[in-house]
């Protein structure tokens, strides 16, 4: 994800990744996000509600893998884990590079084999 919109979620969203100074032995959202500038609407909305619903979780990781998102959270009340599901679900259908409607494809040109959520426009 582009630093931009890194900033702006973990300035949107402070308590939430409170850990992104910690260092990479306590928390990997010293990374930022994993992912994308495709998934931006969908992490923040997800965001959004688990600090609306469970505001003294903290995440520990976002990023892609499989060519879905993956949030990883510590501290979440039970609901948060199905809301996280949902979201998780919902990004197999978003292009991770341009937000677009998209779809779980196999070995794309410049991925280094890996899955990839990308529209007909990005999987080229």
């Amino acid at each position: 994800m582009s630093p931009e919109n890194t900033d702006h979620l973990f300035n949107k969203y402070p308590m939430l990744y409170r850990g992104k100074d910690e260092g990479v032995q306590k928390n990997l959202m010293v990374f930022g996000f994993e992912c994308g500038d495709g998934w931006f609407d969908l992490i923040d909305e997800l965001s959004r509600q688990v600090c609306e619903l469970s505001p003294m979780t903290k995440a520990f990781q976002v990023k892609e893998k499989y060519g879905t998102l993956r949030f990883y959270v510590g501290g979440a009340e039970s609901v948060v884990f199905d809301i996280i599901d949902d979201f998780e679900e919902c990004s197999e259908k978003i292009c991770e590079e341009c937000g677009a409607p998209g779809k779980s494809r196999g070995i794309i040109a410049g991925s280094n084999g890996w899955i990839k959520t990308r529209c007909d426009e990005c999987a080229k």
